[in-house]
């Protein structure tokens, strides 16, 4: 009988259609002795559907803590007694991270703010540091302020984001365990709405969060079905003092099985490396993502959390003879 990974050959490199769910799962729960090849498929699927660039990103909080929501995984919900206590950014401390991203060759800017949803307030500051930012640094502006309202959309497209991302964080059946203040079916509706108003998608969450693998099967199956432009990629980094902080780090081989499986799921999006790869995968798993699928990274630091020096991660992109993606071909 042929195995998964030669019906991946046939469906995904050569014809483009991603794994179903039952298809994921099974690269999931591949032996160690299969990683390898599971690994090296998935490279060469990113090779042949998204080519050889790869995506640089910095990001940026806008509003940081004292957020209402209770996701178990985040410290900055004001619900929990973790060491991240309610900030805003002024408009100039805005443009200088946005130029020192740029600085670092990446082609996107997030602004990130811990919210439910925006306020009034937080949406006149998001339109006054776009367009700061817009007149000073040559790069794309994308955005994650929770979940919107059909205007709010509107408003960010008016402004000229050019991404927006919510995350689904992890599968429906799951999320009830996650999150208990708001509804996966909430942040769908936002994604969908992002969706029809142009604005390019980004939708990804976390693995390691207690999910099963049939679920983080599900997980990838429903993004799939969403067909975000990007997905980002988070293994649990345990905050102390929230529900999770005591869930054990997701094993390295188990964290490039998803990263496989998630390319094999979706093989025309940007899968990119976000926060918690350094603790999960170190400087080799960094590199073995890089060459099993992976093809964006987050440079720096996160919004809770330290990354690698974006210069570390540079480097390797150039010893791997990756190009890094000009700004110009993204616009």
């Amino acid at each position: 009988m042929a195995s998964i990974l030669d019906h991946a050959r046939i469906q995904v490199l050569e014809q483009g259609v991603g794994l179903d769910e039952a298809g994921i799962l099974e690269v999931l729960q591949l032996p160690d002795d299969q990683l390898e090849a599971a690994l090296q498929l998935a490279h060469e699927v990113r090779m042949k559907w998204c080519g050889p660039e790869v995506e640089v990103e910095g990001i940026v909080s806008l509003k940081t803590g004292g957020c209402p929501e209770d996701c178990h995984f985040c410290s900055q919900s004001g619900l929990f007694s973790s060491p991240v206590r309610s900030v805003w950014l002024d408009i100039p401390s805005l443009v200088e991270a946005a130029r020192q991203t740029a600085a670092t060759g990446a082609s996107e800017f997030c602004i990130v703010a811990a919210v439910r949803g925006p306020d009034s307030k937080l949406m006149q500051q998001m339109r006054d540091g776009v367009k700061a930012i817009k007149e000073a640094v040559d790069i794309n502006v994308a955005a994650s302020l929770g979940m919107l309202s059909q205007e709010q959309v509107d408003d960010l497209v008016d402004m000229g984001v050019h991404r927006y991302n919510h995350n689904l964080e992890t599968c429906k059946s799951y999320f009830p365990n996650v999150v208990t203040t708001h509804t996966w079916e909430e942040r769908w509706s936002t994604l969908r709405m992002v969706r029809a108003s142009g604005m390019e998608v980004c939708c990804g969450g976390i693995i390691g969060l207690g999910e099963t693998i049939e679920q983080r099967a599900e997980f990838a199956a429903q993004l799939a079905s969403l067909d975000p432009h990007e997905v980002p990629m988070n293994f649990l980094n345990p905050r102390p003092g929230t529900p999770l902080g005591d869930v054990p780090v997701v094993e390295p081989k188990d964290a490039l099985r998803a990263i496989a499986a998630f390319r094999l799921a979706m093989p025309r999006t940007i899968l990119r490396f976000a926060g918690g790869r350094e603790i999960t995968l170190g400087d080799l798993g960094t590199r073995d993502g890089l060459l099993g699928g992976i093809n964006a990274v987050i440079v720096g630091n996160y919004l809770t959390t330290l990354g690698r020096p974006a210069t570390a991660d540079l480097e390797l992109l150039q010893e791997l003879k990756m190009p890094v993606k000009a700004l110009s071909a993204t616009l």
